[in-house]
């Protein structure tokens, strides 16, 4: 047995363990915040509200997974270059329910965990041109969404405190 292949799969499993975790961690944390105070509570006087990250969260989950699909689909692709401050103003963020956001950022996860665990060894392997990073692997992609999670949720926590 290859200990260095055992080692991956189960690194790979982890990070999809973790993906499985943002939504629950997410309802938890957001639990007690009104309406007006996930539009109010921002980073900083030019940050994201937390609506704002949740609608960020939502949008780049299904664009991880449609960069993830691309490596799957073509070989060596150019992942695409998505302009996050952009979107936010294009697609009105401050203006959505942050319930709602949520629900569709659990309902996009699920999507996204369920791509990634059906993945064959094979299709692990697969790779692509990260727009920041360069090359990127398939266990690449899938530690990127939980470290993005990760810093967004810690945004959102550092922002509640005050």
């Amino acid at each position: 047995m290859s200990m260095g292949t055992t080692n991956l799969g189960q690194v790979r499993e982890r990070h999809i363990g973790a993906m499985r975790l943002t939504g629950e961690v997410l309802s938890h944390i957001l639990r007690c915040v009104s309406e007006e105070q996930a539009h109010d509570l921002r980073d900083g006087p030019a940050g994201w509200s937390i609506v704002e990250i949740a609608c960020h969260l939502r949008d780049f989950d299904e664009i991880f997974r449609s960069r993830a699909k691309m490596m799957l689909g073509e070989d060596h692709p150019s992942l695409p270059a998505y302009d996050h401050e952009a979107m936010a103003v294009e697609r009105a963020y401050q203006q959505e329910q942050l319930a709602k956001a949520c629900e569709q950022f659990k309902a996009s996860r699920q999507e996204t965990i369920t791509f990634f665990a059906a993945l064959t060894p094979d299709q692990w392997e697969r790779d692509g041109v990260h727009p920041e990073r360069g090359s990127f692997t398939m266990t690449d992609a899938v530690m990127q969404v939980g470290l993005h999670d990760l810093d967004h949720l810690e945004q959102i926590t550092r922002i509640l405190a005050g």
